[in-house]
């Protein structure tokens, strides 16, 4: 299915409209007595959304304690015998496992305040040791309520996923591509060469993002993101040539894009026109 895309005039008027959705399932599930799965990225792509869930959650008093995050992915290394990996240390900044606790969990959990932050347990990553545990943990928990997904700026990767990505791929050991690897350079300067980027990661497979989501959001902003979102707006299906375009065949897609990223979408398409959200 084609998505329409929904212009924002920047990326943190974008998050915050993301951030609004998030916060309303997670008091819709409290209202329930359930928790509220979140599917996140880590990296640039998310980061005004995380920012401004924290605002909801510390205006709106939201407890925090049902909330699970999800992340889609981590870094490993080689393990003690051939073949085996473990995870990258959590302490290092590339790690998901660190990003996850200290850039989403911890400022989320101090704007919900004591006893109704975002538990430990609550913290979800993919486990190099047994990837397909992660599919089966995540359909026992009844799916991912909402999932935020971003694409590689060059490549189209989305989580560890590399162009070719099969239809069926679900989370797994991935070899990371050149491109990939690239791509993750920008996002973490502090590796400044490329041949100190981690070559392989844990993560979720396309036909996860797929059967997983309840809802997904591709979100997009920024002028090197151009590429990627025109890509995605114009996708009818699943493309393994650009694995972002996943998005298109989840459950309640959604594409959210920034006035700068929005350059290559043809405004004058009338097949897809974009949608102002007013900011």
């Amino acid at each position: 299915m084609r998505i329409r895309p929904t212009l924002f005039t920047d990326a943190d008027a974008l998050g915050r409209a993301l951030a609004a959705e998030i916060a309303d399932g997670i008091e819709a599930a409290n209202s329930r007595g359930r928790r509220y799965l979140l599917g996140c990225p880590g990296g640039r792509s998310a980061m005004t959304t995380y920012a401004a869930l924290a605002d909801q959650v510390r205006i709106r008093r939201v407890d925090l304690s049902g909330l699970v995050i999800v992340m889609m992915d981590e870094y490993v290394e080689a393990g003690p015998t051939s073949g085996t990996f473990g995870c990258v240390a959590d302490h290092l900044a590339h790690s998901c496992r660190g990003f996850g606790r200290d850039l989403i969990a911890a400022p989320l959990s101090a704007a919900a305040g004591p006893e109704r932050g975002v538990r430990e347990d609550h913290l979800w990553v993919p486990d190099p040791a047994d990837p397909a545990a992660y599919d089966r943990q995540l359909t026992a928990a009844g799916g991912i309520d909402l999932f935020i997904l971003a694409s590689g700026a060059s490549d189209g990767h989305v989580a560890f996923n590399p162009p070719g990505t099969p239809t069926d791929a679900e989370t797994r050991i991935v070899p990371l591509a050149p491109s990939t690897r690239q791509d993750n350079l920008v996002t973490f300067p502090h590796l400044r060469t490329l041949d100190r980027v981690p070559t392989h990661g844990v993560g979720v497979g396309v036909a996860t993002i797929r059967t997983q989501s309840r809802r997904a959001v591709m979100v997009v902003h920024g002028a090197d993101k151009a590429r990627a979102a025109a890509q995605v707006a114009a996708a009818d299906g699943y493309d393994p040539a650009w694995p972002a375009t996943i998005v298109s065949e989840c459950a309640r897609p959604g594409l959210y894009v920034d006035q700068a990223a929005a350059v290559g979408l043809g405004r004058g398409d009338p097949t897809h026109p974009l949608i102002s959200r007013g900011e």
